[in-house]
């Protein structure tokens, strides 16, 4: 039920957008910054990096809103947007012979401001997962941000990627393997 009603919603503030809304729009721009920001973010591992790509991202979907993108394909398609454009800008900075981006830290968890003690783990179990995810292979590394960062099902991954169901599947459980051992590897008291 909650996921029809976000569809609903979602209908509603695209098609206010269609005719024109600004507040619809920025309703719109609101609720996926996050989302295209967080996956920018994962390619570029620099916040200027992807707060670039985020923009490139919404001038794109502005000027495409009318071209006949199903309302319940939105949000796939968005994300597809932002992979495409965070992967074009490497090809860009690569082609042009620029190193590394280095990492900024913006990835880091932000800790807790009401217990001290809760929000030095959160933020040390934040920095092992961190050194994990990058230590997985990138195609693991994008099926579990896709999956578990930002909830794509297993069907929108496969159409995303280009690839058959059964090849996401199990990619699915083996980059949940490659993370956990990561996860041990660094820190073998993990869990215990």
């Amino acid at each position: 039920m909650e996921g029809r009603r976000c569809l609903i919603e979602l209908t509603t503030l695209l098609a206010r957008c269609r005719q024109g809304d600004d507040l619809a729009w920025e309703a719109l721009v609101r609720q996926f910054q996050g989302r295209v920001y967080g996956m920018a973010l994962h390619y570029s591992k620099n916040a200027e990096e992807a707060r670039d790509v985020a923009q490139e991202v919404f001038v794109r979907v502005w000027r495409h809103l009318g071209s006949g993108v199903e309302d319940e394909r939105f949000v796939p398609w968005l994300l597809r947007l932002t992979r495409n454009a965070s992967i074009d800008r490497l090809r860009r900075r690569k082609r042009r012979g620029e190193t590394e981006v280095p990492e900024d830290g913006a990835g880091t968890p932000v800790a807790a401001a009401g217990d001290p003690e809760a929000a030095a783990i959160a933020a040390s179990h934040g920095r092992l997962l961190e050194r994990a995810l990058a230590a997985l292979s990138e195609t693991n590394r994008e099926v579990l941000l896709l999956k578990d960062i930002h909830g794509l099902e297993l069907q929108e991954i496969a159409g995303l990627l280009a690839v058959p169901l059964g090849t996401v599947k199990s990619r699915s459980h083996r980059a949940r393997l490659e993370l956990a051992r990561a996860v041990l590897a660094l820190d073998p008291s993990y869990g215990a």
